[in-house]
């Protein structure tokens, strides 16, 4: 068996607890992308999931911060899923990205829609790590509306009944799903729905609420009250252990999660 520590983070456009990223200089900017850096190699994560990360925006400095997470972390593979682009001279291109110490064989971005600003997507990847392929999808929801998580979360599933139907064959265990679901935790929502969908296949954990029994709150950082950041795994997932970064570099705080498959 291998261990594998996934790390799922909304780093906010590396804005900090700042109220908007255009209020950062680009120095400010690089300085907090470092920062996230160092918490990734200390928390030594193996892939990590990342929400709102710019590939080319004016707002905060014009250049690819994955890129100079990849070059400050140590993780030689990365990918990145851009759900928003704008082009000219106010440029702003960004969405989710992926991490990663092994590499990453297959992957495919899905947007949920076509705004230019504000979109939600998903993006799909096959990790090949010491244990085989891992199927893994980091996803970000939208932030107010219900009822657009729940048709964002019926997207994912239709997804990935496709990916299982082509793919499934390549895999070492079952998908894994992790991100910024934006989901109230006293409510039932795309969280409940998407468990519903994965216990059809197998004995999916919802972390970090399945372990024990309560959500563990991950928003906003500095005072947590809420539950937006989550992690399903798939029982081929074993010995797991989690931790909620308490850490202030971005409004969200950090999932980690270690387990050996």
């Amino acid at each position: 068996m291998a261990r594998i520590r996934l790390l799922t983070y909304n780093i906010a456009h590396a804005r900090g607890l700042g109220l908007h990223q255009t209020l950062r200089t680009r120095t400010r900017i690089r300085h907090q992308l470092l920062r996230i850096a160092h918490l990734i190699h200390r928390l030594d994560a193996d892939v990590v999931a990342l929400q709102e990360i710019d590939e080319n925006s004016l707002w905060n400095g014009s250049f690819d911060h994955l890129a100079y997470l990849r070059d400050h972390t140590g993780l030689p593979h990365a990918v990145h899923g851009v759900n928003n682009r704008l082009a000219g001279r106010i440029h702003l291109n960004y969405g989710n990205a992926v991490l990663s110490r092994y590499p990453i064989v297959h992957q495919q971005n899905v947007s949920f829609g076509k705004r230019l600003l504000g979109e939600k997507g998903m993006l799909f990847t096959e990790v090949e790590t010491p244990a085989g392929r891992l199927p893994l999808v980091n996803v970000h929801m939208h932030h107010s509306s219900r009822l657009s998580r729940l048709r964002q979360a019926q997207h994912l599933m239709t997804f990935l009944d496709e990916q299982r139907a082509a793919r499934a064959a390549h895999w070492a265990a079952g998908p894994i799903v992790c991100g910024d679901l934006n989901n109230p935790s006293h409510t039932p929502d795309a969280t409940a729905m998407l468990l519903g969908y994965f216990e059809q296949f197998d004995n999916y954990t919802l972390i970090p609420k399945g372990l024990g029994g309560r959500a563990q709150h991950t928003f906003p950082s500095f005072f947590p009250r809420r539950a937006l950041d989550y992690v399903y795994l798939p029982s081929d997932c074993q010995r797991i252990e989690v931790t909620v970064v308490r850490s202030y570099l971005s409004d969200h705080r950090p999932v980690l999660v270690e387990f050996h498959l």
